[in-house]
């Protein structure tokens, strides 16, 4: 797991020097769900299942293979990683287009609960793939997960950084290929790595990432007042405090914050206190009044009021899912 102690610190903190892209960056926090270096040989023919708030990766180590999400079909060659950010159900075959059968259904070499080696198919040429899934867990990184596409294709031999891709990949085809002792810890780290250098790559340079709330990051203002929200979530704000921080007008800055995030401000400041919430009902014994006083509210009755609205369900509740 990469955790908020490695990438951010203190999830309440923040630093008004940092980019407002960067910051937000600083926020991700992964858990792997699972790990699976697999062997395929033609014919060959996988379905992925949905699974909800899963990033599912592939990463083709040698040979290839085409991948189709929600009708569209992408091949991917040895050196490329393949992310279905959503969780969306899918299928993956070889040379040709073969039976795909669930996953889960295929034996496979179970080391522990999250990691397991695959081999299946026909016999014939060989792929080679590391797949999985992950799970980012603080808000910020859920923000960031929904605002990317269905799917990105982060081709190796295009990358601008194509010594670093070339030797993380080389490195976990060898573990792969070595099956060493610790191979399991080397492999599902990589795959953290990659993971996270394809999203940032996919910011850094796809036209897409220029809308939405991935661009009013971007944006000189409306950013910095995003980062301002983050890195103090019980502050007292209003639309004129935070219009002050940026240096707008109260009626400039409200209409263009819902432009550029497509909600209101208020409604934005809100709905991160009850994600935030959220994960420290689940991260911690602190009491719903504790939580209620750290997001910003003077009393846990008009907190749980405020969260039933926002989540659909009580903070007890929250606790229990």
């Amino acid at each position: 797991m990469l955790n908020g102690d490695m990438l951010s610190g203190d999830m309440l903190s923040g630093d008004h020097s940092v980019p407002p892209l960067a910051e937000a960056m600083r926020f991700v926090q992964m858990t792997g769900v699972f790990y699976s270096p697999s062997e395929f040989t033609e014919p060959w023919g996988i379905y992925i299942p949905p699974m909800q708030n899963c990033v599912w990766f592939h990463v083709v180590t040698s040979g290839a293979a085409t991948l189709e999400v929600e009708g569209d079909r992408i091949r991917a060659e040895a050196g490329d990683l393949l992310l279905v950010p959503h969780g969306t159900g899918h299928r993956g075959w070889g040379l040709e287009k073969a039976p795909t059968p669930d996953v889960y259904g295929l034996p496979q070499e179970y080391a522990n609960e999250q990691y397991s080696v695959l081999r299946h198919g026909g016999g014939g040429a060989r792929t080679t793939m590391v797949c999985g899934g992950i799970r980012f867990d603080h808000p910020a990184s859920r923000h960031l997960i929904e605002a990317l596409p269905t799917v990105i294709h982060n081709k190796g031999s295009r990358s601008r950084r194509t010594d670093w891709t070339k030797a993380i990949l080389e490195l976990m085809a060898e573990e792969v290929m070595s099956q060493r002792p610790g191979g399991e810890a080397v492999i599902s780290r990589l795959c953290d790595i990659v993971v996270i250098k394809a999203i940032r790559s996919w910011i850094e340079d796809d036209p897409a990432a220029q809308s939405g709330w991935l661009g009013a990051l971007r944006d000189d203002q409306i950013g910095v007042a995003i980062a301002a929200i983050h890195s103090d979530p019980a502050r007292q704000w209003t639309v004129a405090l935070l219009a002050d921080e940026v240096a707008m007008s109260r009626s400039a800055f409200a209409a263009k914050f819902t432009d550029l995030v497509g909600e209101p401000a208020m409604h934005y400041v809100t709905r991160w206190r009850m994600n935030l919430a959220t994960d420290m009902l689940r991260a911690s014994d602190s009491t719903v009044a504790a939580v209620a006083t750290q997001v910003g509210y003077e009393s846990e009755a008009a907190f749980s009021r405020a969260y039933k609205r926002v989540m659909g369900s009580s903070p007890r509740r929250a606790r229990l899912d």
